[in-house]
């Protein structure tokens, strides 16, 4: 098992996995990630897969890819070209080659270059390399799927669980590229299958054979270092953002000493959060998975009435169907957080390719004047320091919160140092107790403007609760016109103050310059990179980057004005762009969109960003 002497020494390389939607892609990049993350290398990946559950096999429409960029440097996004694919058949071969940079290394399963195959893919000759002029790249033509049925012809599995295991071949291949060890995955196997000594067996065995065969053609396969990456001490894993999510909530609870509910309704790409909770039964988390999206939200209002640190889980159609309950939450002021993991749209749209498009909704998706605040979360491992704050604001300031994420940092990963307890602040629930001598439910502190929080059976604070408008002081309906008019206001206000608790606007690079380049949420990674590759090369350029949307930082003008241009990057047609023009008025605000379902590339954001610094 030894290396090659001509082993290429790298900083940071990008590899991807490709297969049609059955073969086992994500589980195959998520294990390398894996195994990248445990031998100390820092890392993004970028998983990208077919709405379908079952997309018709061995076509373009089918192709599921999961991207991993790793290094020993800071890696902030999952890689905009491969230096190697894995192509497990004639689709993947041809959905994915034009994301592979110039010289690098295609791994072909050979076995599926047949008639049918070719033919699904949409080639129109038995030779694809010549037909898709593939001569320019490194091109390894491997019989996986002939190696892994000898591989396994011997250990008493059926033909179709012994394909299934060809995933497993390629990912041996892989990893004696990049001498990675065996061991993490092999210990995987013991762990998923535990009770399946048989599938324990051949899957090692299988991953040692590609192992081995990569080892044997040595000549035609490059063979990379990639040093582990210089980080912060601690303990670290490899985390998702949906995960991460998840995660912080719990900490919320933990630190409001308060019990996590979570009412939701599956929908991709949010499903995992609730999962996730689903799962923490030990650490006293309740879910409910409701019939529908409107029972999700109502049975969370319900137990944010109840005492509870309330959540529900989303993403756009579902957030839309959530619009009026969220008006209730803001009518009866109570804590409620609401996660919206973006995808495309409108309707059901892309529902597994990222999107920035619900920021409006967000903000303004109900009905009447209904304010609630707004964050957005920017990478996959601070999902679980923004979901923490989110948790946070939503019951120290009384009010719903609505969490954006987006497919990308949601499904995608990255190394998290975990925190210790004591890192985080502890939350202070306004929680009125008995014996409280003229208590009124809608009076108010009088730094936030947050009324307190009366759990439902305490003697003495029985109130009336509802949709309908409340009396300023005793919670009971009014329609009254001046009243309305100040509670509409006292509402709103409460929202703007929660600035006084966010951080200011930080921008990286100088902190004047010709241009800014102005981003929120889930674009962080790619725009930072960008920017940063800049300035290495000289260029006048900042990034300041948004994760509080709703009340925006106190001093976004103050920075803005120290900038020749500024131009707002997002995946959606504007929305944020829009909004700054309305907030904070007074600039010109140039824009670069991009509404494809994938990120932004950091090759073309500098494209872009060149040619304004030259105008």
């Amino acid at each position: 098992m030894g290396k090659k002497a001509d082993t290429i020494e790298r900083e940071e390389v990008v590899v991807r996995f490709s297969g049609d939607s059955g073969d086992g892609m994500q589980l195959t990049g998520t294990l390398f990630s894996d195994t990248s993350a445990f031998i100390g290398n820092d890392l993004s990946t970028f998983p990208d897969y077919p709405s379908e559950i079952r997309a018709p096999q061995g076509t373009i429409g089918g192709v599921s890819g999961f991207q991993v960029h790793f290094g020993q440097t800071s890696i902030k996004t999952p890689g905009d070209y491969a230096d190697i694919l894995v192509a497990m058949n004639p689709a993947a071969l041809r959905a994915t080659s034009k994301w592979v940079k110039e010289g690098g290394t295609i791994i072909i399963d050979e076995d599926s270059l047949d008639e049918r195959g070719l033919k699904k893919a949409g080639f129109k000759t038995d030779d694809p390399i010549a037909e898709d002029k593939l001569d320019r790249f490194n091109i390894i033509m491997a019989p996986i799927s002939s190696l892994t049925k000898e591989a396994l012809k011997d250990k008493g599995l059926d033909p179709k669980s012994i394909l299934r295991s060809k995933n497993m071949f390629a990912l041996g291949m892989v990893y004696w590229i990049f001498d990675r060890p065996l061991n993490y995955t092999e210990d995987f196997f013991e762990k998923k299958f535990k009770n399946k000594p048989l599938v324990i067996d051949a899957n090692k065995t299988v991953l040692r054979a590609g192992y081995n065969y990569a080892e044997t053609m040595e000549h035609m396969a490059p063979s990379y270092k990639v040093s582990p990456a210089k980080i912060e001490k601690g303990t670290y894993r490899n985390i998702s953002g949906n995960i991460a999510t998840a995660w912080g909530f719990i900490a919320a609870a933990e630190k409001a000493e308060l019990e996590l509910f979570c009412g939701s309704y599956p929908i991709t790409p949010a499903t995992e959060i609730l999962q996730e909770l689903s799962e923490r039964k030990d650490m006293g988390v309740k879910t409910f998975q409701a019939e529908d999206e409107i029972a999700g939200i109502c049975t969370s209002i319900g137990a944010s009435f109840a005492g509870d640190l309330a959540v529900t889980t989303t993403s756009g159609p579902g957030l839309a169907l959530k619009g009026e309950a969220i008006g209730l939450a803001v009518m009866t002021e109570l804590p409620l957080v609401i996660v919206n993991v973006q995808r495309g749209g409108p309707s059901t749209g892309l529902p597994t390719k990222p999107e920035q498009s619900d920021l409006m909704q967000a903000l303004y998706g109900r009905n009447g004047e209904s304010p609630v605040v707004v964050i957005a979360a920017s990478s996959p491992s601070n999902c679980f320091h923004y979901a923490f704050e989110a948790a946070k604001i939503a019951v120290e300031h009384m009010t719903p919160v609505i969490l954006l994420t987006d497919g990308f940092i949601a499904n995608g990963s990255e190394p998290w140092r975990i925190p210790t307890m004591s890192e985080y602040p502890d939350i202070k629930a306004p929680i009125v107790k008995e014996g409280v001598k003229d208590w009124q439910p809608y009076a108010r502190d009088a730094e936030r403007l947050a009324r307190t929080w009366a759990i439902p059976g305490t003697k003495g604070l029985e109130h009336r609760i509802g949709g309908l408008e409340k009396d300023e002081l005793k919670g009971s309906v009014s329609h009254d016109p001046v009243n309305h008019q100040k509670m509409v206001n006292l509402r709103e206000e409460k929202v703007q103050r929660v600035d006084r608790v966010i951080p200011k606007l930080k921008v990286e690079g100088e902190e004047s310059a010709k241009l800014l380049v102005v981003g929120w949420g889930g674009t962080y990674g790619h725009l930072a990179t960008a920017v940063k590759q800049m300035q290495d090369k000289g260029h006048s350029i900042s990034l300041a980057h948004f994760n509080y949307i709703k009340p925006l930082p106190t001093n976004v003008r103050e920075v803005f004005e120290k900038y020749d241009k500024i131009v707002v990057c997002e995946n959606n047609m504007g929305q944020f762009a829009d909004y700054l023009r309305m907030t904070t008025p007074g600039f010109e605000y140039l824009q670069y969109n991009k509404v494809q379902g994938l990120p932004f590339t950091t090759i073309e954001l500098e494209n872009h960003f060149e040619k304004l610094l030259e105008e």
